[in-house]
């Protein structure tokens, strides 16, 4: 929690009225100081809803249609290196590595606004000959592993991520997946637990655009009267006579509950059908562990609290469900969308669909969104080499640091067990443009 006596930005809202209670609340605020949960977060909802452009033609822009915005400085350094020193990277199958590169080129390829609400992105300019140069090589989004990596050694220069005192950064690697749950449409039966949209008396403060020290930080809460107060926690949504709009009613809490803190995830229906529920806003409640609950309740040692033994002491307990959700207050709010590339999952900070082992949410204090990574780590809970070549397209409030990394492992049960097991320790360096000099963000 932090003490905000100053709001200078509240999200436009449509609503006249609504203008004029917000702009009271902020008058009260500036009086007494509310206390309200400061939160980092990833991109704003509106950046993960974007168009889909993973589905569009990659159309890259003239030079001078892409304006210069101010530099972000980032904490750490770089050291130039060459291909031969990336450990693995000779052995790294690139077969379908490039429909993931062109989808990248499109985020690439769209104006940054400069906003320093928004995670730090790689600066559009220096990529354009690059992506301009991949959409006239004519490669399909099938191509063969080598064609992709000679483009790749001729257009890019790796630069290895040092730490900001320049020592070689080395740092924990973690691993996220998208989960499937059974969930309806409608209430009944096994199907009681509510997946929500934004409630529609959410309101998102962004700070960032104020004070530069508190880019991509903003607060989360809602009017009460003429005040702006932290928004409801997760116990006092499932008391509320007045709930936001369900989506599904999953059939399992523990599941749902999962979902939620991954952060998106896919819903199939009673009639087979198979949505997607992706990241929409949540609450800025503080996150808590429900593992490291149940082992305060002496319920199970901290170590066995994995899913499925969650699940099973859930069953166990059905009464006290409810009691062990609301240790988190944190929730997570979703919009439905489709799923029409079964290789592309949910979009990232960078509203790009992640592909499955081919992407990772970063620090972007230290490595810009947008920027080609090749990660050296293990497979999890192994010592066996873990090398490939990733995208930096999401960000995460644990992922703090230089070479900090979480790995998208993809959709289902196989993946979401890879990643509950992975907790390795990883190096990474940049591909940036070659002749551009060192990586930079804008």
């Amino acid at each position: 929690m932090i003490v905000v006596c100053t709001i200078h930005h509240f999200r436009a809202h449509p609503d006249p009225m609504k203008k004029l209670l917000i702009g009271a609340s902020v008058l009260t605020m500036l009086a007494a100081c509310s206390t309200v949960p400061l939160e980092e977060s990833a991109a704003p909802p509106a950046d993960r809803a974007a168009v889909d452009i993973s589905a569009q033609p990659l159309r890259v822009p003239a030079l001078s249609a892409l304006p210069e915005t101010p530099v972000r400085p980032l904490q750490g350094r770089f050291a130039q290196a060459d291909w031969a020193s990336l450990p693995g990277w000779a052995a790294d199958d690139l077969h379908h590595i490039w429909k993931g590169f062109i989808n990248n080129c499109k985020g690439l390829m769209r104006p940054v606004s400069g906003s320093l609400a928004l995670p730090a992105r790689a600066a559009p300019r220096v990529w354009q000959p690059v992506c301009l140069a991949a959409s006239q090589l004519g490669l399909g989004p099938d191509a063969g592993g080598e064609a992709v990596r000679g483009f790749l050694q001729a257009q890019l220069q790796p630069w290895r991520v040092l730490d900001g005192a320049g020592h070689v950064a080395q740092n924990t690697v973690t691993g996220y997946y998208e989960p499937l749950i059974h969930a309806s449409r409608t209430r009944g039966g096994a199907y009681q637990w509510p997946l929500y949209a934004p409630p529609d008396d959410l309101l998102t403060v962004d700070l960032g655009s104020v004070y530069p020290e508190l880019a991509g930080k903003r607060i989360r809460g809602k009017l009460e009267g003429h005040r702006v107060v932290p928004y409801d926690t997760r116990g006092q949504i499932a008391e509320s006579g007045d709930p936001p709009r369900v989506i599904v009613w999953a059939n399992d809490p523990v599941e749902a509950f999962f979902l939620q803190i991954q952060g998106s995830g896919r819903a199939q229906l009673p009639d087979g059908q198979i949505i997607r529920l992706a990241y929409a806003n949540h609450n800025g409640r503080p996150y808590s562990s429900v593992g490291k609950w149940l082992a305060q309740q002496g319920e199970m040692p901290l170590a066995q609290t994995s899913m499925q033994n969650i699940k099973q002491w859930a069953r166990r307990h059905p009464d006290r469900v409810q009691e062990m959700l609301n240790v988190n207050q944190s929730i997570v709010f979703f919009s439905e969308s489709p799923t029409k590339d079964p290789e592309l999952g949910p979009k990232g900070a960078y509203g790009i669909p992640l592909m499955a082992q081919r992407a990772i949410a970063v620090d972007t204090a230290f490595v810009p969104l947008g920027a080609p990574v090749f990660l050296a780590t293990t497979y999890p809970a192994t010592k066996r080499p873990l090398q490939r070549l990733v995208f930096a397209q999401d960000t995460g409030g644990a992922i703090k640091g230089a070479a900090r990394a979480d790995f998208y492992w993809g959709f289902g049960d196989e993946a979401g067990a890879q990643a509950g097991r992975m907790k390795q320790t990883g190096r990474m360096w940049v591909l940036w443009p070659a002749g551009a000099g060192a990586p930079t963000a804008r």
